[in-house]
């Protein structure tokens, strides 16, 4: 197995609940001709150094990477494996994946993705709003919690009425609110017809987000899974979604099993990436694939980096991401990364 550390800039400065992101640092792996990659993302995974720790370590001993541990590097690992045998039987690593699942159904050409509305002024929020529904996205998600909940609020009103009742609306405060804020919000996004609430509290206030479910909007949790299981959310009845990062879980068959015990128990799994270079988002959009009928997913963020590791076998267009057909990720795709 070999390991070849990589960073990508991003665009512009992106803000997070847990700090701002300006370089996505990673490495590939390569394992008897399928590739993963690594993409540690602090708060959600281990640590770059960890990470590489990891892998080195895997590399020299032959010993895979603990998925609770190191997600970011057993993810890479669990993904060279997959696209190595996926490219050996010719099957794409979402036909893999729905085999694990025992799934019969074909897998989709492509799976629907949403928009993501930047914290804007109202002004801006609109733009970008109207921009994304012309370019054929049926489902905005739309970024709060960093002004006053006023404000956010007359933001997602703004929005609706300017795109109308077809298309779906959530919103995302990354863990900003309290409980008496968060309920403020609900309350007026219920009438907006806001789809879910993402993150409203932090990541370990599950009992909380059991209080503010049945207002009439759903709630979805995205950084609580980095700190408790998925079987924890279930148990605690903290969520109606979740949000499923494949590097943050530990790999595609982590991820696929988790979005099966959550549909499971009544609750729906949405596939995100972490920012991930070209390699996991495309595994990513696999992942979102092998499971039916899957909900508008946070896919669409290759737009988000500056530079690549390689041409992007999967195009969004129409509000959807293409899925490669071709054995493992991409068959010979990615040919100038392997080795």
């Amino acid at each position: 197995m070999w390991v070849e550390s990589f960073s990508l800039q991003l665009e512009s400065p992106l803000s997070t609940a847990r700090g701002q992101i300006t370089e996505r640092r990673g490495c590939l792996v390569g394992n008897d001709g399928g590739l993963g990659e690594a993409t540690p993302l602090a708060g959600w995974t281990e640590s770059y150094e960890a990470c590489r720790e990891a892998l080195e370590a895997a590399a020299s001993d032959d010993v895979s990477p603990d998925p609770e541990a190191t997600p970011a590097a057993a993810h890479a690992v669990e993904l060279a494996g997959l696209d190595a045998r996926g490219r050996r039987t010719d099957k794409s690593l979402a036909a893999l994946l729905r085999q694990e699942l025992g799934v019969s159904k074909s897998v989709p050409a492509a799976v629907p993705v949403n928009a993501t509305i930047g914290d804007s002024a109202v002004e801006q929020t609109v733009e970008a709003a109207e921009t994304a529904v012309s370019a054929g996205y049926d489902c905005l998600k739309c970024k709060v919690g960093s002004r006053p909940v006023d404000e956010d609020i007359e933001r997602v009103r703004a929005v609706r009425e300017t795109v109308g009742d077809a298309v779906g609306i959530r919103v995302d405060a990354n863990g900003a609110w309290t409980e008496a804020t968060a309920e403020t919000a609900i309350n007026a996004f219920a009438d907006l017809d806001v789809s879910y609430v993402e993150q409203p509290l932090a990541a370990d206030a599950l009992e909380a987000h059991s209080h503010l479910r049945g207002r009439g909007v759903d709630i979805a949790l995205d950084e609580s899974l980095a700190e408790v299981s998925i079987e924890t959310v279930i148990e605690r009845e903290a969520a109606d979604v979740v949000i499923l990062k494949p590097m943050a879980l530990g790999g595609p068959l982590q991820a696929i099993r988790a979005a099966a015990i959550a549909r499971e128990a009544g609750i729906e799994p949405v596939v995100t990436t972490t920012i991930d270079g070209v390699v996991a988002r495309t595994a990513a959009v696999h992942v979102a694939a092998a499971i039916p009928d899957v909900s508008a997913c946070g896919l669409a963020t290759g737009s988000l980096l500056a530079d690549e590791l390689a041409a992007d076998p999967v195009t969004i267009a129409e509000g959807a991401a293409s899925v490669p057909t071709d054995g493992g990720l991409c068959g010979d795709g990615f040919a100038e990364l392997r080795r």
